[in-house]
C-alpha cells in the first residue's frame, strides 16, 4: 500500500497518509490513457471547419467555351473542381467528433495516471489549502513552499472561490473539484496537489 507525506501549505510535514491501492497502486495501462486522452481531444473539437462543393461556389451557369475546336479539354462549367475557383469533390461540412469511451476503460486510465503520479514523486498531499482573501502572491508563495513552483495541478475537495480567483492569475496553474478530474489535464501538469480531503474523496469516488 502506497504511503506519501502529508504537507502543511508552508510545506512542512505534518504526517502521512495511505494511498488506497486500488487507486494509486494499479498495473499502468498506457492504451487505456492514450485511448482516454484522444476521446477527450476529439470532444473537445469545435468541428466547424467547412467548405464548398461545386453546386456551393459562384458560377458555372454557362459553358465556359465551345465543346470543339479550341484545342482545350472540353469543360461544361467553371464549378468543375478541376478548376481554379472551383468546388471541392469531397468538401468538409460541419460535424460533431464526440464519442463515449466506456467508462471501465476511463477508469483504468485514471487511476494509471494517478498511480504514475505516486511512483514518479509528482503528487503533493496538502493537510489544508486555504488563504485569507484572493491573494495571487499568498498562492505563489503555497506552491514555492511545496515545492511545486512550476506546472501545477490542483485539486480540491469542493469549491473554493476564494483559491480559484487567488491561482487563476497563474498561468501555469489549475484548480478543479476532485469529481472534476480528467486524464488528459493530470498529464500536462508537473505536479499534481492534492488536499488531504480530496485524496479520500477520490478514493471514495473512483475505487471501482
Amino acid at each position: 500500500m502506497p504511503k506519501v507525506n502529508v504537507l502543511s501549505q508552508t510545506g512542512e510535514v505534518v504526517g502521512d497518509l495511505e494511498l488506497a491501492p486500488e487507486l494509486f497502486d494499479v498495473d499502468v495501462n498506457a492504451h487505456a490513457v492514450y485511448t482516454v486522452v484522444k476521446n477527450i481531444l476529439a470532444n473537445r473539437r469545435q468541428g466547424t471547419q467547412s467548405a464548398k462543393t461545386r453546386a456551393e461556389v459562384r458560377g458555372g451557369g454557362k459553358k465556359p467555351y465551345r465543346q470543339k475546336g479550341t484545342g482545350r479539354a472540353r469543360a461544361g462549367s467553371r464549378t468543375q473542381p478541376n478548376w481554379r475557383g472551383g468546388g471541392m469533390v469531397f468538401a468538409v461540412k460541419p460535424r460533431s467528433y464526440r464519442y463515449t469511451t466506456p467508462k471501465k476503460v476511463r477508469r483504468l486510465a485514471l487511476k494509471s495516471v494517478l498511480t504514475s503520479k505516486v511512483r514518479d514523486d509528482e503528487l503533493i498531499v496538502l493537510d489544508a489549502l486555504k488563504l485569507d482573501a484572493f491573494s495571487t502572491k499568498q498562492a505563489a508563495e503555497v506552491l514555492k513552499a511545496v515545492k511545486a513552483d512550476q506546472k501545477a495541478y490542483i485539486v480540491l475537495g469542493e469549491a473554493d472561490e476564494t483559491l480559484a480567483r487567488s491561482f487563476r492569475n497563474i498561468p501555469t496553474v489549475e484548480t478543479v473539484v476532485v469529481d472534476s478530474i480528467n486524464v488528459y489535464d493530470l498529464l500536462r501538469f508537473d505536479s499534481l496537489i492534492m488536499t488531504k480531503d480530496a485524496v479520500l474523496k477520490a478514493q471514495e469516488v473512483f475505487h471501482a
